[in-house]
């Protein structure tokens, strides 16, 4: 496992822009993002590879929210733009050591979160 801590949440306007960071404290060959809205289950939004040639999006977020990473410093990114009210939830990111998966329950490394609130 590896250790995440994520960065960049706080309070925009609807239609403004954030972007998350994740730092891990070391390689994680697969990883994503996942969010949890009050009251609500924790919701599986995006993936990415090692090589970053591999994305995943839930239909919600896609076309407004984009996944990098940058491996040399170990960081995971979650740029998201055209913001609604709807994507207000801690947001968490996630490792998986075997590789890039879509398979929520194989993800072992967790952030602690930081929080989004989108106002209207």
């Amino acid at each position: 496992q590896v250790r995440l801590v994520e960065s960049g949440g706080g309070l925009v306007q609807a239609g403004g822009s954030l972007r998350l960071s994740c730092a891990a404290s070391g390689r994680a060959l697969g990883m994503g993002w996942f969010r949890r809205a009050p009251g609500k289950e924790r919701q599986f939004i995006a993936a990415i590879s090692w090589s970053g040639n591999s994305t995943y999006y839930v239909p919600s977020v896609r076309g407004r929210f984009t996944v990098s990473r940058d491996n040399a410093n170990n960081t995971l990114y979650l740029q998201m733009n055209n913001l609604k009210p709807e994507d207000t939830s801690v947001y968490y990111c996630a490792a998986v050591p075997t590789g890039y998966t879509l398979v929520p329950g194989e993800y072992d490394s967790w952030g602690q979160g930081t929080q989004v609130t989108v106002s209207s």
